[in-house]
Order: structure tokens, then sequence, then C-alpha cells
């Protein structure tokens, strides 16, 4: 376990269970964020998310939730992301433990061919849930959206009194539709699953207040901490893979460099060829210029 931290964000190197069994203290988190391994194969760095069998992941993740349970405040909110096929078991077992107050569904368009044989899945499930049902942060007035009927249709709503124009704004739904983070997307990072910086956003937002604590105890890329930072409140995130770990320093600005090495944004390959076109234009232009003037002499 290895620790990097300022006043106000700590990024800590290390496994989650361990980090949650001894590294964080009990009732001190506001919001908890989950995007865990889903067990469906994915390639993280070499390491790839599939158990043995789903009864071990299952433990394994039962594990983890009870554990960041005990992270909570009393005033605490948990929002926990897993496959579609994992929910049901997720959602029974924390049920018991906290009050689910959304069922989320996040959804993306795709276009390219997502199967063949049967419907493609283009939606990832999140559940929101308290410790207390009766006293939790939510900034309702932070994430409002534009409400469609009242503010382009103009209709009357006749059961106020006196009858007037629908509200024009609203609490989102449960059905949240955010673009997937893409290879060309500026806030793109190398790496499977990154999460857009708009769902932290509206996460974030709605169930802490600025100085809260933010914990994320699968980090990845660091967007959770990366978006707390950005609205004033603090961090706690955990990360195993060391070249994830890089760019949450990176993106934190917790450190320039990581055992010697310049932390820099990893170069995309339209961004190479960008940067050679740009540098052919300047030696073209060296050289017309560089003509010019022997030209005169």
């Amino acid at each position: 376990m290895k620790i990097f931290e300022n006043q106000d964000h700590k990024i800590i190197a290390g496994d989650s269970l361990d980090v949650l069994s001894s590294g964080i203290s009990d009732n001190s988190i506001d919001l908890i964020f989950v995007d865990p391994p889903y067990n469906i194969g994915k390639n993280f760095n070499g390491c790839k998310d599939k158990w043995a069998t789903d009864e071990k992941y299952l433990h394994w993740c039962y594990t983890w939730i009870d554990l960041c349970i005990s992270k909570l405040k009393s005033s605490g909110s948990m929002y926990i992301m897993t496959s579609t096929q994992f929910m049901p078991y997720f959602d029974i077992f924390i049920r018991e433990r906290l009050t689910i107050l959304s069922r989320l569904i996040w959804y993306y368009d795709s276009s390219g061919v997502q199967a063949r044989r049967y419907f493609g899945s283009m939606y990832e499930p999140i559940l929101f849930c308290v410790k207390d049902y009766n006293n939790y942060t939510f900034n309702a007035q932070d994430i409002m959206v534009e409400a469609k009927t009242g503010a382009k249709r103009k209709l009357i709503d006749y059961r106020k009194n006196p009858p007037q124009v629908y509200n024009s704004e609203k609490v989102p739904g449960n059905v949240w539709e955010f673009a997937r983070v893409r290879y060309r997307m500026d806030e793109y990072e190398n790496h499977p699953t990154q999460k857009p910086v708009a769902l932290l956003e509206r996460i974030i937002k709605a169930s802490s207040n600025i100085d809260d604590t933010v914990l994320d105890p699968f980090s990845g890329t660091f967007t959770t901490s990366f978006v707390a930072q950005q609205l004033n409140r603090k961090s706690i995130g955990i990360e195993l893979q060391e070249e994830y770990v890089k760019i949450g320093l990176r993106r934190l600005k917790l450190s320039e460099e990581y055992k010697g090495e310049k932390l820099q944004k990893q170069i995309r390959s339209f961004e190479t060829k960008k940067l050679q076109q740009q540098n052919a234009a300047k030696l073209n232009l060296f050289n017309e210029k560089y003509d010019r003037t022997s030209i005169h002499r």
C-alpha cells in the first residue's frame, strides 16, 4: 500500500479489500461511487476481470460492499455499478443493508454492431443507496434538467390554482443518457471501462456538498477524484494497477513524475498524425522563406 496525497486528495495504490479493511476510518465518507470489475473478461492492463466462478466473484463483491457500508457516515450515500447480469444479486444483497432510493440506467448509443443473434446491451445499471432514509444529501437544484413538456410545448397545468405553464426544469428521471468515452474525446484515457465526466458530475453534485469526502475504491482513470476536485470536494481513490495510478497522479496534479518517469497523457494515433502534419507544414514554410531569402541575395 502506497499513499500519494495533498491536503484534500489522496491516491492509495493497493488492493481495495486491504485498504478498505485497514486504511480508511469507519463512518468517515460522505459519498462512495463504486465501479468494480464486472466479471466479463475485460483486460485491465494485462489483468482480466474474470473469476473462476460466479459464486467467487459475488463473494468478493459482497466483501467490499460490506466494507464500503462501514466507511459511510450515517448521512452517507453510495452509488454502485455492475453488469446487467450481476445487478440482481447486488440488489438483493444491498437492500438488506441500505435503503435503495433509485435504480438508475445509464444509457448510451453505439454506432457499432452490438450483437447479431440477440439484443445487444446499451446500458449499465446503477444503484443509488443511502444509510438513513430520513437524513441524506440530495441537491436537487444542482442537477436540474430541461422539462421538455413545460419548456417547449408551453402546456398549461390546470390542476394548479390558478392554472399555469408546466415547470421548465425538473430533477432527472432514472434513465440517464450520457455518451460513452470515445477514443477521440478530450477526456479519453487508456482504460477499457472509463466512465464519463458528465456521469460523475451529476452524482457528485447531487449527493455531496463542498468539502465533503468522496471515495472510489476502484478508481481506474480517477474520473471520480478528478470531478470531485473540480467541484471542491475532497477525494480518496484506490487503485491496484500502477499504470492507472499514474493517470490519477497526473489528472489530480499530485505529481509530475513517477519513479523518474515524467507523467504525460498518452498521445493517440490521430494526434501523432496531426503533429506530423503540423511539423511538415512548418518545415515547408521554413523552406519557402529560405528559398525567398536566397533569391534576394
